[in-house]
């Protein structure tokens, strides 16, 4: 059994077994932009277990047996090396799915998925029902397939960041990655967290987030930070940012002037 299925357990009562979600009440932004008659091949399978900040919904290495749509929250990708290192990839929330690698041909994770900044609720499908589904509909594996594109896109510009640019850019960026998906402007995050995102010493992170304070973008709290003028995150952030969100508008929702505002998480 997945951890993502030993979760159901602790949630049972959120949605009767005997009772498929409708489509109109999930808060998915995928399984809304479904038709409703593929959405009705998925319904069956859909069970909605809750997401607790520290939770680990995936481990590198074992078998991919269920996945997750995130109707809210936020979900950390996180990738560990073999010196136990682990550094941030990628965040998905209610936008997206979890499970992407099952359509490229992986039957295994790749990499750690955690819950992150709050409490939340996803809808959690087995493997098994999925390839059912897809197989009885392209369109779902298009869906999809489109929304896994757009993730990429967020990895490999979390790469090329990584790369070239200093730390307080990186960390804007960061941050504007998490307030798309939190459900306000408070962050619940601590330097342990930041250290896996940056992947630098907690003398940098800290200078960063000073930087970012003495600008009015954020104000800082015990174990938390609170989003004061996203405009700044975004002008530190530059081109780091809203390229993974147009394509995500591109790809899946159809309409590329929805990332000039406050990205697809956000919109939704």
């Amino acid at each position: 059994m997945g951890l993502i299925a030993e979760m159901a357990g602790i949630a049972s009562g959120l949605v009767p077994s005997a009772e498929a979600p409708l489509q109109k009440k999930v808060g998915n932004r995928l399984l809304q932009l479904l038709a409703p008659e593929d959405f009705r091949l998925l319904a069956p399978g859909l069970q909605q277990v809750p997401l607790e900040p520290g939770a680990v919904l995936a481990r590198a290495g074992d078998p991919i047996e269920d996945l997750c749509f995130p109707e809210a929250g936020v979900i950390g990708f996180v990738d560990v090396l073999d010196s136990g290192q682990r550094l941030a990839v990628a965040l998905t929330g209610k936008e997206g799915f979890v499970g992407w690698p099952l359509l490229l041909g992986n039957d295994r994770w790749p990499h750690e998925a955690v819950v992150r900044a709050e409490r939340g609720t996803a809808l959690r499908i087995a493997a098994a029902d999925l390839r059912d589904a897809m197989a009885a509909s392209e369109r779902i594996r298009t869906v999809l397939l489109r929304y896994t594109s757009s993730l990429t896109a967020q990895m490999t510009r979390t790469i090329v960041s990584n790369l070239i640019h200093p730390v307080e850019r990186r960390t804007a960026r960061w941050f504007l990655l998490y307030h798309d998906r939190v459900s306000g402007d408070e962050i619940v995050i601590t330097h342990e967290e930041l250290g896996v995102m940056l992947g630098v010493r907690r003398e940098s992170i800290t200078q960063a987030l000073h930087l970012l304070e003495g600008e009015g973008a954020l104000k800082g709290f015990r174990g938390r930070l609170m989003v004061r003028d996203r405009q700044v995150l975004e002008r530190f952030a530059g081109e780091t940012y809203g390229f993974a969100e147009a394509e995500y508008a591109r790809l899946v929702v159809g309409d590329a002037s929805d990332a000039g505002e406050r990205s697809d998480a956000a919109a939704i």
